[in-house]
């Protein structure tokens, strides 16, 4: 290849792709319910990418990036590209959502999350018979519509390491790497100067075998004969041993993670080293004191300054948060304001190398584990307390949320609509949905949860110590956002939150009616947090107020309480030495939140989409009475590691993230499954998530498949 180019001094990983008004979310939401055409949906794409091209520029940005956009995710795009698309799904009439979403007939990919963040993606399908072909129009097509706004871009495609590594195919590297070495030569013939490819797999612990992998991928990419020069970025963590493999191949530069992980000791001239100095996972302004350090400590032959990660993960910009306390948005950045920390930086003089300053936190407090009584007791009074039949349906908590429950908490929000007239509205859909399950059948009821926008702001908005944005969305996965809220003091509970309408749904049926709330690992890790102090104190401070919460739960007569815990395996830390530690603090804190529960009130928690098989004995020792966990849409995957959870599980036999409606059969062969290792006496019958991205009609016919499938096995199978 020709002379190396000279690497941008200011760059970024990645952007937000949905819009900073959703602009995305709802194209994609029309175009799934036929209100618009794909053309429409494509052209939407392309206004956000050129938006986001243009900002960037006019930020003083010098390095853009490109082929960072997608319609749902990153890794299925990637599949796309190199025909990883599984047979059965080639002949539907989009392809791609339907491995995305499902179809009537088609089950979707796999779903799970991220790495350690609350980002979803889709696990690659990829098996002996899988051929790889490339499909290069995507990356190509994006550098061509930069270019002809006058921006040169470098694309950004998810290496083949990793790829390979979440799909579990490693053994099929030598086969990918021919359309990857295609890829490099496209874009070579493009003009294009850099290719920046994706490898955070990297940063978890990785085999001698995998090490090899990576060397043996990245000499014969780097060997390439008409290739652009290649940056090999890493994030969410410190490269260690992998480090030395990457430096001693032909890339020409190599993203560390300098917020997450350390400036490493290494000596990389002949090297560009990226630095990620400017954190892309949190809100806090960058000390620009410490990057400067840390940029000046960094040996390579070049350093530029960049995110540590894509921005993906933060909200676009301050500037739509008008609502923010002045003091507060003074420590704050979103993306654009994170760009504009990395332009200010390259632009800085950095100091003579001197040592990193040292982030100093108070020392964590104890953490000690509390009882409640022993299962087998708890069981008997929660038994003769609920009478409950075998095989108990339930749904995880929220329903659908209408059209016409967000307009009326964004009038009163606007204050249009009087607060008692909008708990009147409440209430109603509360009526609705408790007489809905009881037509339904179904044995453990909830409220439905019309009050809440969603499972973390709605506690935010409830507990001292949050502040909540207006637009500060953020992708979970294809159109669904949430809004982080900004948890920046001392956390505590001035009055009860859920009481109301908990007692009200129960006094409406004679069946139990649980009280729903979200767990201290969640509320934390579904939160942009503070960082002056350890997370598990923070931790703590959350379990604290969601004990007080659990108390009056109990004292109002519910005798359920949900307190799920989705993120519990979300926090797990990528190395296993610092996971112990982890697991002991997050079990601790759930502990703490939900032992001051009597005998005879059944503690619930609910965990999906996140490898949870991956933490049972961490799970099992959370000590709830119930455990709802994720399994239809990995096809009851988690059902070979269950045979020795000790309590109630509810392996869920309905993917809520596809729109299609299970059927009985389906319903009842997971549910056989799980009574192959599992009494029948402790399995619960369950959705996988909660129901408030569906519809009412899919959630009425899915719910009745539901409950006939569990009736069916009542009668057949011995409790």
């Amino acid at each position: 290849m020709s002379p190396t180019p000279v690497f941008p001094t200011s760059t970024v990983l990645g952007y937000p792709r949905i819009g900073p008004r959703r602009e995305l979310k709802r194209a994609l939401e029309s175009y799934w319910a036929g209100r618009s055409s794909r053309a429409e949906l494509d052209r939407v794409g392309a206004e956000l990418r050129e938006r986001t091209w243009r900002r960037l520029a006019e930020l003083g940005l010098e390095g853009l990036p490109s082929n960072t956009f997608s319609l749902y995710d990153h890794v299925l795009d990637t599949a796309v590209l190199l025909g990883a698309v599984p047979k059965r799904y080639r002949d539907a009439a989009d392809p791609y959502f339907a491995m995305a979403r499902g179809t009537d007939e088609l089950a979707p990919l796999r779903m799970t999350k991220w790495f350690d963040t609350n980002y979803h993606y889709l696990v690659p399908e990829i098996g002996p018979e899988t051929v790889f072909e490339l499909n290069a129009a995507k990356p190509l097509g994006e550098v061509r519509q930069a270019r002809a706004l006058g921006c040169e871009t470098r694309p950004v495609v998810l290496g083949p390491v990793t790829f390979l590594l979440l799909a579990g195919a490693l053994e099929r590297l030598d086969d990918v790497l021919g359309p990857y070495e295609e890829l490099l030569s496209a874009l070579a013939a493009e003009g294009v100067a850099w290719v920046q490819l994706d490898e955070p797999a990297l940063v978890c612990d990785r085999t001698p075998e995998e090490l090899a992998a990576v060397r043996r991928a990245y000499e014969r990419l780097g060997a390439a004969a008409a290739r652009p020069a290649l940056f090999v970025a890493s994030y969410f963590g410190d490269l260690g041993e992998a480090l030395p493999v990457l430096a001693g191949t032909p890339v020409e530069a190599i993203g560390l993670d300098l917020v997450r992980g350390g400036v490493p000791d290494a000596d990389l001239t002949g090297k560009t080293v990226v630095a990620g100095v400017v954190s892309g996972r949190d809100v806090w302004r960058t000390a620009p004191e410490r990057a400067l350090a840390a940029l000046s400590a960094v040996r390579a032959s070049r350093v530029t300054v960049s995110t540590s990660c894509s921005l993906l993960h933060v909200p676009y910009t301050l500037a739509a948060e008008p609502d923010l306390d002045p003091a507060l948005k003074e420590r704050l950045a979103f993306a654009e304001e994170k760009v504009a920390e990395v332009v200010a930086l390259a632009r800085a003089d950095r100091p003579a190398a001197a040592p990193v300053p040292e982030t100093s936190l108070p020392p964590a407090g104890p953490v000690a584990h509390e009882e409640r009584s022993p299962y087998q007791v708890r069981a008997a009074a929660q038994a003769a307390r609920l009478g409950l039949p075998p095989l108990p349906v339930t749904t995880i908590g929220s329903f659908p949320q209408t059209g016409e429950l967000r307009a009326a908490r964004a009038a009163v929000a606007a204050g249009t609509l009087p607060q008692a007239d909008y708990e009147r509205r409440v209430e109603a859909e509360i009526e609705r949905v408790i007489r809905l399950q009881e037509r339904l059948g179904l044995d453990v009821l909830v409220h439905g949860e019309p009050e809440r926008n969603d499972m973390v702001q709605y506690f935010a908005e409830h507990l001292d110590g949050f502040a909540v944005t207006r637009n500060g969305w953020v992708q979970s996965y294809g159109s669904r956002c949430t809004r982080p809220p900004i948890l920046h003091g001392d956390v505590s509970r001035p009055a009860p939150i859920t009481v109301r309408w908990a007692t009200y749904a129960q006094s409406l049926t004679r069946k139990p009616v649980k009280g729903m709330l979200t767990g201290p690992v969640t509320i934390t890790a579904w939160s942009f947090v503070r960082d002056d102090l350890p997370l598990c104190d923070v931790v703590f401070q959350v379990a604290d107020a969601i004990r007080e919460e659990v108390r009056d739960l109990e004292s109002a007569g519910v005798r359920i309480i949900q307190v799920d815990e989705p993120a519990l395996r979300e926090l797990l830390p990528l190395r296993r030495a610092a996971q112990g530690d982890y697991l002991e603090w997050a079990v601790a804190a759930y502990r703490r939140a939900t032992s001051g529960a009597g005998e005879g009130t059944q503690i619930h928690t609910h965990l999906c989409y996140s490898d949870a098989d991956q933490i049972l004995t961490a799970i099992d020792a959370l000590d709830a009475d119930v455990t709802t966990i994720e399994s239809a849409r990995s096809g009851g995957r988690i059902l070979g590691s269950v045979s020795g959870f000790g309590r109630g599980l509810g392996p869920g036999v309905y993917d809520i993230h596809s729109p299609r409606v299970p059927s009985v059969a389906e319903v009842e062969s997971l549910l056989r499954r799980a009574a192959e290792v599992l009494p029948v006496g402790r399995i619960w019958v369950n959705p996988d998530c909660g129901l408030k991205t569906r519809t009412y009609e899919e959630v009425e016919a899915s719910l009745a498949n539901v409950v006939t499938a569990a009736r069916r096995l009542r009668a057949e199978l011995p409790a």
